[in-house]
């Protein structure tokens, strides 16, 4: 990526106009119900590893239940941004879609993202993880993850990079689940009783 919007140019909040390495001009924005229609045709162009490295398994189509619940978000407990083209949703072809989702306990969320080929190796899965991060921690979050197929090096890599660290689970033959801290742990804190007793011996 080589720029970001003009400085006199005003966009809505969580966009923004990227200039790809490849001279591609691109719009990050939040998903919008528009962008069903978009999703679906584009799910036709995915290779097969494109597929099962983002839903974790083959699927021959995006079905229209399943493109509208991606587009159709709870703003309280989810968050998707898509890397478009600078046109009008509904219009726009889609070549990225990351989003992060909370958990019921409300302090953990888990995160997916899906750069097609046509725009991979151009820093775009990094930016949108700290969106995503940026999210997060917006929410007061305390732990973001996601599982990950073991052969996925270069999202293994990425999430490296940026601080996640990898989780065994037992239980997920051939997933990685890698978690990133979101707060710094607390420090042990000793009692009000014990820190009274403290600084009296100090000021002995």
């Amino acid at each position: 990526m080589t720029g970001a919007s003009p400085p006199r140019e005003r966009l809505p909040p969580w966009h923004e106009r990227l200039t790809l390495s490849n001279g591609r001009q691109v719009l990050i924005r939040p998903i919008r119900p528009e962008d069903g229609e978009p999703l679906r045709a584009g799910f036709a162009l995915l290779e097969p590893d494109e597929i099962r490295q983002r839903f974790l398994h083959t699927m021959k189509e995006l079905s229209p239940e399943a493109a509208e619940r991606l587009t159709h978000v709870n703003p309280r407990t989810e968050f998707a941004l898509v890397v478009a083209e600078p046109l009008p949703p509904g219009e726009a072809l889609i070549g990225a879609v990351a989003r992060v989702s909370m958990d019921q306990n409300g302090r953990d969320a888990e995160f997916a993202i899906l750069v097609s080929r046509y725009i991979k190796h151009m820093g775009l899965g990094r930016y949108l993880m700290t969106r995503l991060v940026k999210w997060a921690k917006g929410k007061k979050l305390t732990r973001l993850y996601g599982d990950v197929l073991e052969n996925n090096a270069p999202m293994l890599s990425l999430a490296q990079s940026l601080g996640f660290e990898r989780e065994f689970r037992q239980e997920s033959s051939g997933l990685v689940r890698v978690t990133l801290e979101l707060k710094p742990r607390s420090s042990t804190r000793l009692p009000s009783d014990q820190w009274s007793s403290v600084h009296a011996h100090q000021g002995r």
